[in-house]
């Protein structure tokens, strides 16, 4: 696992070397072994290494004989020895066992299509020197991320992350006024946009290649999920194909000359994993857990067990769930303002992890794959619900239902019905973003001043989500829903929150569930196979009924979570008060000031909580704090905000 940084420049010239090294520097954390730059005419190259395989060899960048192509890369690829044995028998020769030199030479051999033979998770840069061009290359699911952007002289920069194209003097600070509606609506900022004008994600699944003097350039998909379901009639042969599917998924990620393990915390998922790794390895597993001081979030006694039940070698530390000095690190850790609040226990989780190992395996994914989360099932019912209704009786009546329904956050569920009404107006795709928005458009409208309105030309997050559901190949609407998080919540939240986690410790994860040949099979699953009778996880579940205790893959989920609501009448009171009535959000003219003061006044009262909308502005206002340096945030004439 590694970082890697490059500018391409549009005149042709050799790099400044020594600012490459200053974009290198700007993420040592991510490989703290070795580092190293090339500088050739029209590029440089720069890398940062955590070895895993091979410390002896697979120094980066690395480049073939001829001079030809140079590449710097993260990731691994774990069917790097099936691809040697190719490679040699088309005369290719190896000096070692790393899978980068692998990946130099199947480039070498097969071009662009080699990214068809890559079984793994990567990100890579590859500068052909022939024809001065380069090749970026994200893999399918954006386990690994890669930014890049356009200078104004137009030289294109990338790196793993965007603190590397920062470090660059010429990168425009603008923020991109799509990039902070999404942010706002999500919590975080989905590819392929960046927080910046002018910086992009090169989305998951994506190619990009570029030289100078061609237009902007644009991602092309190589790669995409289907969820066209097939018959699956025996339910125990499903099972077991997806038991044995995830052990060999597992045991290709056990390949490391390093201390392995994973995190456990107790849920359906990491307790596979688990499960599948004690079945595979004679000596015992390297588990770790976090534990909250706030019983109603701690889920470390279901760790102990599993970890009692498999013989793990487990460690596990308790954290206060008032966790605040992170607060400020986690700005520095994720670059782009970044609103999930279970951030705060991954980064620990990651702090613990890389005491006792350097890679870990963890479950992300599961959720994804096979409807795990209970926005799934609500998403189904009320697109049942919809369908029995035409539109022209619908969306007026709930439209109306849904501005008219108070906010009931005091009473019981049953009787908080606005967001439902509010989802029942809409499309499918619109429904589904209102759902998982943390801050509803509705409010969102009324926090934003006029101007920025104006910048935004129209644009709503909605129309991000429109526009993936259009791709889905699916109309059942937990395939769509699932496809959506493929494609903004998987890569932009949970991937992103785990990368820089770990990496800020300089600690590799797998995640043996996003194994792209296991996802695709398990798009492949109808729907009834994931979620039956209200029970998420379904075939999941069966698959290790012989295997884990049914009070682990049957109690209900709980997740990272913290007590925002709570946090801001108690120790975040303070902190919450001063984001929302002084400062940065209120001189940087995105927001109605006074539409900001009455969401504080309305949470602080008891009234209703806003604790998830105020811990995104919160981090906001955190990030651009950091951005100015105490400078003025303002906003000139034709732009939605520029740094004095």
């Amino acid at each position: 696992m590694c970082g890697l940084t490059g500018i391409i420049t549009a005149n042709g010239v050799t790099p400044d070397r020594s600012l490459l090294d200053d974009m290198n520097r700007a993420q040592a954390h991510r490989g703290p072994d070795q580092h190293d730059c090339v500088t050739l005419p029209g590029a440089g190259l720069a890398h940062r290494r955590l070895t895993i395989l091979d410390p002896t060899s697979g120094e980066q960048p690395m480049t073939t004989e001829d001079g030809r192509f140079t590449l710097v890369y993260n990731g691994e690829i774990y069917n790097y020895r099936q691809l040697n044995a190719e490679l040699e028998a088309e005369g290719y020769r190896f000096a070692g066992h790393c899978d980068t030199e692998t990946l130099l030479r199947a480039w070498q051999q097969w071009g662009p299509d080699c990214v068809a033979r890559l079984r793994g998770m990567f990100a890579f840069a590859v500068w052909d020197a022939e024809e001065k061009r380069v090749h970026l290359v994200r893999d399918r699911l954006g386990i690994k991320p890669l930014y890049y952007a356009l200078t104004a002289d137009g030289d294109l920069l990338f790196g793993s992350e965007l603190k590397t194209l920062m470090a660059h003097p010429r990168l425009a600070r603008e923020i991109e006024p799509q990039a902070l509606e999404s942010y706002l609506a999500l919590g975080y900022v989905p590819e392929p946009l960046a927080i910046f004008k002018n910086s992009y994600k090169l989305s998951a699944g994506h190619t990009l290649t570029w030289q100078a003097g061609e237009s902007a350039p644009v991602g092309t998909a190589y790669w995409d999920i289907d969820f066209g379901a097939k018959p699956q009639d025996d339910e125990p042969a499903v099972a077991a194909e997806l038991r044995e599917r995830l052990d060999e998924s597992v045991r290709m990620r056990l390949i490391a000359d390093v201390p392995l393990g994973a995190f456990l915390s107790g849920g359906v998922d990491s307790s596979a994993i688990v499960s599948l790794m004690a079945g595979a390895s004679d000596d015992p597993v390297n588990t770790c857990a976090i534990g909250f001081d706030h019983g109603a979030f701690d889920e470390s006694d279901y760790a102990r067990q599993i970890a009692r039940l498999f013989g793990t070698n487990h460690r596990e530390h308790q954290i206060a769930s008032e966790d605040f000095d992170l607060i400020d690190k986690l700005v520095d850790v994720y670059d782009e303002p970044f609103a999930d609040s279970s951030a705060l226990p991954t980064y620990r989780v990651c702090e613990l992890a890389r005491k006792q190992v350097k890679v870990a395996l963890s479950g992300d994914g599961g959720d994804e794959s096979f409807a795990g989360y209970r926005r799934y099932r609500l998403h189904w019912a009320e697109s049942r619900a919809r369908a029995k209704l035409p539109g022209a009786i619908r969306k007026p009546l709930f439209g109306a239902l849904g501005r008219a329904y108070p906010k009931l956050d005091w009473a019981p569920q049953v009787l908080r019905a606005k967001t439902t009404f509010q989802a029942m107006a809409m499309d499918t795709a619109e429904a589904y973003c209102h759902g998982v928005s943390m801050i509803a458009q509705p409010l969102r409208e009324r926090l934003y001043s006029k101007k920025f309105k104006g910048e935004l030309q129209g644009y709503r997050t909605r129309d991000l989500f429109r526009g993936h559901a259009a791709n889905a190949g699916t109309d059942h609407p937990l395939s769509v829903a699932q496809y959506l998080d493929f494609k903004t919540y998987l890569p932009g939240d949970i991937l992103t929150k785990v990368d820089r986690a770990s990496m800020a410790h300089g600690l590799e994860v797998r995640v043996p569930l996003l194994d792209h040949e296991f996802v695709t099979w398990a798009a492949g699953l109808s729907p009834q196979c994931k979620l039956r009778r209200g029970e998420s996880k379904y075939m999941l579940k069966k698959a290790f009924e012989p295997t884990l205790p049914h009070d682990i893959l049957y109690r209900r989920k709980q997740g990272f979570s913290v007590p925002l609501d709570d946090w801001f009448r108690g120790p975040l009171r303070d902190a919450g008060r001063r984001a929302l009535t002084e400062g940065a959000l209120v001189d940087c003219r995105v927001f109605d000031p006074d539409a900001l003061r009455s969401l504080w006044e309305q949470h602080e009262s008891g009234r209703f909580d806003h604790g998830t909308p105020i811990w995104s502005l919160l981090m906001l206002a955190r990030f651009l704090e950091r951005e100015t340096q105490g400078a003025a945030f303002v906003a000139r004439e034709g732009q939605v905000a520029a740094y004095a």
